[in-house]
């Protein structure tokens, strides 16, 4: 059974509105909505959506085609605006970001990964010259050192004069976390990155991942299908329906074990703890397969406390 998280809040440093802000948090949204609105429907994307994620953290967001994970990963990106409730990335209001902010936010502050390399690359470009076009807005005075030094960070030195069509498919997702990293982002956003790479290739970008977060100090947040990539991260969190339904923490044996890049993850016994999250007004989603193991298939539960544990019954 999933077991309880209550996240703490750690020291408050300002206040905006009455919404505390965590002085140690990247990001952080509070009952967070998106609807998206058509001459003839709305669709509620989120629906209430709390969620911190720390600075310096690398973690995971999992969830089924419609859940709100891409709606979300939009938003804190600058792609989107929020219908309603709070968001803050790097102490910033995203709610009160005028247009002009909002341009210099996803120029200094994100940097994206996408899973279409389309979006990521210009195809008549060499890998050198893609990595230095997002620099031409930039004050970066030693551009193509910084796109060489990129290049060695993501193992692809050797491949700076390749064009797209020369580069596999995992070479080319390299080089567009090194575009996504030319202006020295605080938080890196990547959006399905192993979807379209074989085992071996996902394994070597998220060690990839894991480096970069060791040596740059950047908060990584990663969005995927991959149950074997989320497997490998400290930290995974499951939306359903809009909001944040559980989180997978890493057990503390397998924590050390990131470390070791020969470990074989694939043959690993089950690496995290699952715990069911509250929202602000305590209340939590319950899986439906557990519910279907109750045979409850109404809204109706039992609830009872009872040697110190809650337990849910069927009425």
């Amino acid at each position: 059974m999933l077991k309880q998280l209550k996240r703490e809040k750690s020291d408050i440093i300002t206040q905006d509105n009455d919404v505390r802000i965590n002085p140690d948090a990247m990001i952080e949204c509070d009952n967070l909505v998106k609807i998206y609105k058509t001459k003839d429907i709305e669709v509620l994307a989120l629906q209430g959506l709390d969620l911190t994620v720390e600075r310096g953290e690398l973690m995971a967001i999992i969830g089924n085609s419609g859940s709100g994970k891409s709606t979300f990963l939009n938003m804190i990106g600058g792609l989107d605006r929020p219908s309603a409730g709070k968001l803050y990335v790097d102490g910033k209001n995203l709610f009160r970001l005028t247009e002009d902010e909002l341009v210099e936010y996803k120029k200094n502050t994100v940097g994206f990964v996408w899973q279409n390399n389309a979006r990521n690359l210009l195809p008549y470009l060499t890998a050198i010259e893609n990595i230095m076009t997002p620099m031409l807005f930039t004050k970066e005075a030693n551009k193509k050192e910084r796109a060489v030094e990129l290049l060695e960070m993501v193992g692809l030195s050797h491949r700076k004069n390749s064009r797209l069509s020369q580069l596999s498919g995992g070479e080319q997702q390299r080089v567009a976390i090194a575009i996504a990293l030319a202006n020295k982002p605080k938080l890196l956003l990547a959006d399905e990155p192993t979807g379209s790479v074989d085992r071996n290739t996902s394994d070597y970008i998220l060690d990839m991942f894991r480096n970069l977060n060791e040596q740059l100090g950047i908060t990584i947040v990663i969005v995927t299908h991959d149950k074997g990539l989320a497997r490998k991260v400290n930290r995974v969190v499951s939306i359903r329906d809009g909001k944040t339904s559980s989180e997978r923490i890493m057990k503390e044996d397998y924590v050390e074990k990131l470390k070791d890049m020969s470990f074989n993850w694939n043959n690993a016994d089950e690496t995290q703890e699952e715990y069911a999250v509250l929202d602000r007004s305590g209340r939590l989603q319950i899986p439906s397969e557990l519910l279907s193991g109750l045979g409850i298939d109404g809204n109706r539960v039992k609830l009872e406390l009872k040697d110190g544990k809650i337990i849910i019954e069927k009425p």
